[in-house]
């Protein structure tokens, strides 16, 4: 089998190396990940940027089995570069995409703006199985040994019930001891006072993003903020079919 990973924050990240590591036992590994951080980017692609493919030659202890490669490109680019340069022409296929381990919850509202999930959403365009990882956490030296108890299994329980054409599956890990793992569906939430003002050295005004996350239905024991509230793991079926079938 044929595993494609990648990432939104960027090849040598704790995240994507845990990841690939732990994907080794499932076949000929391949990495293409952004060179640097890409969060936030969605499925955004580099529609007139020249994108550039390099190979590292070393990507470290206990990874020497894998094929990495770096780009200047988005993860959604990643996906891209995967499908029509690695495997362009050739009769091999990518048979599973998973991406992450992301730092950050891609639970709720999050995933629309996630370049981990745009990335699944662009292998799921191409009929890709694909698994999208996020661990609750935006710290560069986090503690993964918890999450690393459940990919294997859950990368394998997914792979065993089949994903259909259009579908892929948005995994987020709570931070601390896992108590479960729940089927959940996206939480209704969004982000409030967003943009905060700033004033550079100049004296001309500049804003950043800082907001506050507002769950619109915590109450509700379906969704995936309810499961990490209660220290589980979440798993939800995501589409890229926005049609909202209700107003037809």
């Amino acid at each position: 089998m044929n595993v494609l990973i990648t990432n939104d924050d960027g090849w040598g990240t704790q995240g994507i190396r845990t990841l690939t590591r732990l994907m080794l036992p499932f076949g000929k590994v391949y990495v293409i990940a952004p060179e640097g951080p890409r969060s936030g980017a969605a499925a955004c692609i580099s529609v007139q940027k020249p994108m550039y493919l390099t190979r590292i030659d070393e990507p470290g202890e206990e990874l020497e089995q894998a094929e990495v490669y770096v780009t200047n490109g988005t993860p959604a680019d990643c996906i891209k570069l995967a499908i029509n340069v690695l495997f362009g022409g050739d009769d091999r296929k990518i048979d599973l995409l998973v991406s992450g381990i992301n730092h950050g919850s891609n639970a709720s509202i999050n995933v629309i703006y996630s370049g981990t999930m745009g990335a699944c959403m662009v292998a799921a365009e191409h009929g890709i199985p694909a698994i999208g990882y996020s661990y609750c956490d935006h710290e560069a030296d986090i503690d993964l040994s918890e999450a690393e108890k459940y990919i294997p299994e859950i990368t394998r329980h997914l792979l065993d019930e089949g994903m259909p054409y259009g579908i892929c599956y948005n995994v987020n890990f709570p931070v601390g001891v896992i108590e479960g793992v729940q089927w959940t569906r996206q939480c209704k939430a969004h982000w409030e006072k967003e943009l905060a003002p700033y004033t550079d050295e100049d004296g001309r005004t500049y804003y950043l993003l800082v907001g506050n996350f507002v769950n619109q239905e915590p109450e509700a024991e379906d969704t995936d903020e309810y499961a990490l509230a209660h220290h589980r793991v979440s798993i939800t079926p995501t589409t890229i079919d926005t049609t909202a079938y209700q107003l037809l």
